[in-house]
C-alpha cells in the first residue's frame, strides 16, 4: 500500500476504540447485515438491475480494453498488405535516366525491361515493433492495468452506495408507516374527543369555541394523514427508480418502532476499516497509476530502438509477382531520440506531475473523509440512543397526561384548551420518537457503508 502522506493518522482517538473488537461489521455481507428479508429482497432486485452498476460494469469493461491495447504495444504489429500503383519518372531525373538507360543493356532480359509509367506491386507482410528497452512501454501498461482495478472499486462504491441508498430508504419508509400509524390512532381519539365536546355543549358545560377548537385539531391530523400517505408515494417510486423497475407497492416489515437494533456493533481496527473501503482503495489505485504516467513520461526522454522487417512479392510487372524471383526481404533497426520537440515532452512531464500531485490529495480527502464518517456515525450512534431514552419516556409521559387531562375535563377540573395542548404534545412526541429511531437505522447504515461494507 502506498504510504500516507504527512499529517495523515489511521490512529482512531480513544473513545471510538472503546468498543473496538477484532470482528467489524463491515466485514459482514450484506444478508447478514441487513436481516429483514423484505429489505434484502431489494437489495438483490437493485444489484441486478440498477442501471448505475450497469454502466459502472461497462466503465471496467472499457478499462480492460485500455490494458489490452497497452499490452499490445509490447509486441510486434504485423500486417499483411497487398499494394498496387503506378509512378511516372521525370525525363530528366535520375530515375528517368537511369531506367531508360538501364533499358538498352544487354544484362536484362525483355520482361525486365521497365516502363514509363512504371508499375508496382507488393504482396506480403510489413511489421514494426518498438523495443522496450527502457520498460517505458510496460510502465504504461502497468498505469492502465492500475485503472482497471480502479474502476473494480469504482464499480464496488456505486454497489456500496446503492444498498445504503435502498435501505435508508426503506427504513424512511418504514417509518412513514408508523407514523401513518400513530396518526390514525390520534384521530380515533380526537374524534372521540370532539363527540366528547358536542355532547357536553348540548349540556351547556361547553361552548361552540371548544367544539371549534376540537374539530380543527381534528382537521389537522386529518391533514398530516394524506401528507404522510403522499410522502409514502415518493419514497416508493425513489426505491422504484433504485430498483430500475416502474412504479409499483413496495412490500415492508413491521415499522419503524417494531424493528429490532442490534445489541453489539462491533468496529474492528480502524486502519483495517479504512483500507476495506472502496473509495480509499480506488484513490490509493488511481494515485500509483498516475506516478506510472509520470515515470512513463519522463522515460519518453530516452532513445527509442524501433524494428521495421517486411517480406513478400515485389514486382513492377504483374505477370511475374508469383515468380520466385520476385521475393523480397528488408530489416531496418533504428534509434531515435527527441531533439527538438523537447518542450512538448517537458509539457507532457509537467502534466504528469500534476496530474499525480492531484491524486495524492485525492488520497488524502479520501482516508480523511473516511475516518471522519466512521467517527462521526458511532458518536451519532451513542447520542442518538441516549436521545431514544428520553422521548420514550417523554411520550410515555405525556401519553399519560393525555388520559388526566381527559378525567379531569370530564370533571371539570381542566378546560378544553389543556386536553387539546396534551393531544398536540404527545403526538408531536410520538411522531419525533419515530424520526429518532429512523436515524439510528440511518446511521447504522452509514457506519456499514463507513466501515467498508455492502459490495461483497
Amino acid at each position: 500500500m502506498t504510504p500516507l502522506p504527512p499529517k495523515v493518522s489511521l490512529q482512531a482517538p480513544r473513545t471510538f476504540l472503546e468498543r473496538v473488537d477484532s470482528t467489524s461489521i463491515g466485514t459482514l455481507p450484506i444478508r447478514e447485515f441487513f436481516t429483514d428479508p423484505n429489505l434484502a429482497a431489494l437489495i438483490d432486485t437493485a444489484l441486478l438491475r440498477n442501471p448505475d452498476i450497469a454502466m459502472a460494469i461497462q466503465r471496467i469493461e472499457i478499462a480492460r480494453a485500455s490494458v489490452l491495447e497497452r499490452e499490445g504495444t509490447l509486441l510486434p504489429s504485423v500486417s499483411a498488405e497487398a499494394s498496387g500503383g503506378v509512378r511516372r519518372f521525370g525525363k530528366y531525373t535520375s530515375d528517368g535516366v537511369g531506367n531508360y538507360d538501364t533499358n538498352f543493356s544487354d544484362n536484362i532480359e525483355p520482361d525486365q525491361k521497365m516502363s514509363n509509367p512504371l508499375p508496382d506491386y507488393f504482396l506480403g507482410v510489413r511489421s514494426s515493433w518498438e523495443v522496450d528497452i527502457w520498460g517505458k512501454l510496460r510502465t504504461r501498461r502497468k498505469g492502465a492495468y492500475l485503472r482497471f482495478l480502479a474502476t473494480e472499486k469504482a464499480q464496488q462504491l456505486v454497489v456500496t452506495n446503492l444498498v445504503a441508498e435502498v435501505a435508508r430508504l426503506y427504513y424512511q419508509l418504514l417509518t412513514l408507516d408508523n407514523q401513518l400509524e400513530i396518526i390514525r390512532s390520534n384521530e380515533d381519539l380526537q374524534n372521540k374527543a370532539v363527540e366528547t365536546i358536542e355532547i357536553q355543549k348540548d349540556a351547556g358545560r361547553a361552548n361552540e369555541l371548544a367544539v371549534r377548537q376540537f374539530a380543527a385539531q381534528l382537521l389537522n391530523t386529518q391533514a398530516l394523514d394524506i401528507q404522510i400517505q403522499q410522502q409514502i408515494l415518493e419514497v416508493e417510486n425513489r426505491i422504484n427508480l433504485l430498483l430500475g423497475r416502474f412504479s409499483q407497492p413496495i412490500t415492508r416489515g413491521n415499522p419503524i418502532l417494531r424493528q429490532t437494533f442490534p445489541d453489539q456493533i462491533g468496529v474492528g481496527v480502524p486502519a483495517q476499516m479504512l483500507r476495506r473501503r472502496p473509495d480509499v482503495q480506488q484513490a490509493e489505485l488511481e494515485l500509483k497509476a498516475y506516478e506510472a504516467d509520470l515515470q512513463a513520461a519522463r522515460l519518453d526522454f530516452l532513445p527509442s530502438l524501433n524494428i521495421t522487417p517486411y517480406l513478400g512479392l515485389h514486382a513492377f510487372r504483374g505477370s511475374v509477382l508469383f515468380s520466385p524471383a520476385s521475393l523480397a526481404f528488408g530489416l531496418l533497426g533504428g534509434v531515435t531520440a527527441p531533439i527538438l520537440n523537447r518542450k512538448t515532452l517537458k509539457a507532457g512531464q509537467r502534466r504528469s506531475q500534476a496530474q499525480a500531485t492531484e491524486a495524492l490529495f485525492a488520497y488524502n480527502k479520501a482516508v480523511i473523509n473516511a475516518f471522519q464518517e466512521a467517527a462521526l456515525s458511532m458518536r451519532t450512534m451513542d447520542n442518538l440512543k441516549k436521545i431514544v431514552d428520553l422521548k420514550e419516556q417523554e411520550t410515555t409521559t405525556l401519553q399519560q397526561g393525555v388520559s388526566i387531562s381527559n378525567d379531569l375535563f370530564l370533571a371539570g377540573y381542566a378546560n378544553y384548551l389543556e386536553v387539546i395542548t396534551a393531544q398536540r404534545s404527545v403526538l408531536a412526541a410520538e411522531l419525533d420518537q419515530t424520526t429518532i429511531q429512523q436515524q439510528r437505522f440511518i446511521t447504522l447504515v452509514n457506519l456499514y457503508r463507513a466501515l467498508g461494507g455492502g459490495w461483497e
